[in-house]
């Protein structure tokens, strides 16, 4: 388990048996994208199954503080396929850490919460050997993309994913 002592925000690994959990915070998330008329995660990803692979190969985890689930997110160091043809170009060819299907329930957002999280990401790669940081978002999801600055990310261009274009940010720490 990873801890942000700060503010007692920790990461914990999902296990396999809890996908509904997971499922309810990134419905309530979906909705929350759709409320603002943003399209991403609006036509099915992330579903149950994608969830299920998550959490079977032990990518999945939970934001917790205090003991309440606050939120979900894959970290993944396998690397990412549709990275591999990007427009644009990545600030290193290292190894990498990706965040995908990072979501928060509705008395989450807001807080900071996001940025603790990038933090303990950060600090477990660390602890791999991996210094660098990639993940991606629809263009219109300026939330994210103001998190993603705010964090110390750059803007490095577009990648096809889930049916559409995305754009690709990544951080060397």
């Amino acid at each position: 388990m990873m801890q942000e002592d700060k503010d007692m925000v920790e990461l914990r690994a999902a296990g396999t048996n809890e996908v509904q959990t997971a499922m309810t915070i990134i419905d309530a998330a979906k909705r929350h994208l759709k409320e603002q008329g943003i399209d991403q995660w609006q036509t099915g990803y992330p579903d149950d199954a994608c969830i299920k692979r998550d959490l079977e190969a032990g990518k999945g985890f939970f934001v917790v503080e205090n003991g309440a689930i606050l939120g979900y997110l894959c970290v993944d160091y396998d690397g990412e396929p549709a990275y591999d043809q990007m427009q644009g170009t990545w600030n290193t060819s290292e190894n990498y850490v990706v965040v995908h299907r990072m979501a928060f329930a509705a008395s989450a957002r807001g807080k900071g919460i996001s940025s603790s999280v990038f933090q303990l990401v950060e600090k477990m790669s660390k602890q791999r050997g991996i210094t660098s940081f990639r993940v991606d978002t629809d263009e219109d999801n300026h939330k994210m993309r103001h998190i993603l600055q705010k964090n110390g990310f750059s803007y490095c261009g577009t990648i096809w994913f889930d049916n559409s274009e995305k754009i690709a940010f990544d951080k060397v720490f």
